[in-house]
């Protein structure tokens, strides 16, 4: 994760001008996935890099779609986490792999959203 974290640091070090950027988490009440991800990355999440380049916000799943988004499909699973650049999907995580391979996903789908010049 620190190289991960590293990496992400001097991507978004390296660009001058950035898109607006959040992550979209799609969740239901019950979900067994999305508490376990509450318990292990929600604390965190807001103080890192990731949580500074992409704020959380969260969508109940069976809620319309909020209409200032393009997505290129509707979640079906809970937890979905959609990254968001300028109102328009350029990335998905479907499920919850776990902490470390969570990080490791965001960080490479921030990195594809910010290419280095």
């Amino acid at each position: 994760m620190l190289l991960c974290t590293l990496g992400l640091i001097s991507t978004l070090g390296a660009t001058p001008a950035r898109a607006e950027m959040s992550l979209l988490m799609f969740e239901e009440v019950g979900c067994m996935w999305c508490a376990r991800w509450n318990a292990d990355v929600s604390p965190e999440y807001p103080i890192t890099p990731e949580g500074i380049a992409a704020p959380l916000r969260r969508l109940d799943i069976h809620d319309a779609l909020p209409e200032d988004l393009a997505l290129t499909s509707r979640p079906r699973f809970t937890p979905t986490f959609v990254l968001i650049e300028d109102g328009t999907e350029v990335g998905r995580i479907e499920g919850y792999p776990g902490e470390d391979f969570f990080w490791g996903l965001l960080a490479r789908l921030i990195a594809q959203a910010t290419p280095e010049d």
